[in-house]
């Protein structure tokens, strides 16, 4: 697997690894809804223009041309921010591309908070419950670069259609090429007998990993837990984390209702239920600002993260 540290940003990242797809697969072509310079699928335009396609600023549009060249025997990236990849485009994504089972792979970049300074209308906290409700749709938030990179990867092995959802700009770097980074399988970053912590994303996977510390120091004992696949849910590795620390915080910069939180209590309820809480955006639409104030105001920080889960141990 290449090593995603040669890249600067988690939209190099990204669009480096379906170049490097495209390279071995004739199949792969990449549509953009006139956000090239946003994402940098230039790149890819620049490889094989022959297989890019800019649809303008017309998403539902651009899923079905997607559909169609699916429908062809092609392997179609299409890219837009997440509040328009998903919401602006769903009905074709569930009638044009689910229903008719077409595979199409969907990049929704800046999801919830990372929208920043775009404001409330380009804050998409709905879109994993959206992709949730179409048979068959993958949905993955990697939490640094080089899962971002292996994912994309791995997606494109799977058959499946699939939702990446990704920040653009600003870049960590948890993980190497040699680690185990596997489409459908979370990664236990550290093993508590108190509390587990189940996270997703940059933002959240970050939070939980200082909350461990913060809680450390109070004498709590935190698994940590990058939950990189939403879809399909790794419930081995929730269900193991939930026997062994009887108590859960899910941790997603998204909307409660048919997102992550949702999904593992509901799973959780007929397998081993446990003491839970959630952080999430609640009933609130997004708002202009920076990622440290949004994350204070939306509580999406480590003290917060920490309070709620030695609330759950105690």
């Amino acid at each position: 697997m290449k090593d995603a540290h040669v890249y600067s940003h988690y939209r190099d990242t990204v669009i480096g690894s379906i170049v490097d797809l495209a390279a071995e697969h004739d199949d792969v072509v990449f549509l953009d809804a006139d956000l090239s310079s946003c994402i940098g699928s230039t790149a890819f335009q620049k490889a094989y223009p022959e297989r890019f396609f800019n649809c303008g600023i017309a998403e539902a549009n651009m899923a079905g041309i997607a559909a169609g060249l699916s429908s062809m025997g092609f392997v179609p990236f299409i890219h837009s921010f997440g509040c328009f990849a998903s919401r602006r485009a769903y009905d074709q994504l569930f009638i044009s591309v689910g229903y008719t089972h077409q595979r199409v792979i969907v990049i929704g970049s800046d999801p919830g908070i990372t929208a920043q300074y775009n404001g409330g209308t380009h804050m998409p906290f709905e879109d994993i419950a959206l992709m949730r409700q179409i048979p068959g749709m993958v949905v993955v938030e990697p939490s640094d670069a080089q899962s971002l990179y292996s994912l994309t990867q791995q997606v494109y092995d799977s058959g499946s259609s699939a939702y990446i959802r990704t920040p653009r700009k600003g870049i960590c770097f948890r993980y190497s090429a040699d680690d185990d980074i596997a489409l459908g399988k979370g990664i236990e970053l550290s093993t508590g007998k108190d509390v587990a912590l189940i996270a997703t994303g940059v933002i959240m996977v970050d939070a939980a990993l200082a909350a461990k510390e913060m809680l450390a120091s109070k004498g709590i004992d935190a698994t940590v837990i990058d939950l990189h696949t939403v879809r399909p849910l790794d419930t081995e590795l929730v269900e193991k984390a939930a026997r062994r620390c009887g108590k859960v915080l899910v941790m997603e910069n998204g909307r409660y209702p048919g997102g992550v939180g949702e999904m593992i209590a509901m799973h959780l309820s007929r397998t081993y239920p446990v003491k839970m809480d959630f952080m999430n955006v609640g009933e609130r639409f997004g708002e202009v600002g920076n990622l440290s104030y949004l994350s204070s105001s939306f509580g999406f920080t480590p003290e917060v993260a920490a309070e709620k889960a030695e609330r759950l141990a105690r």
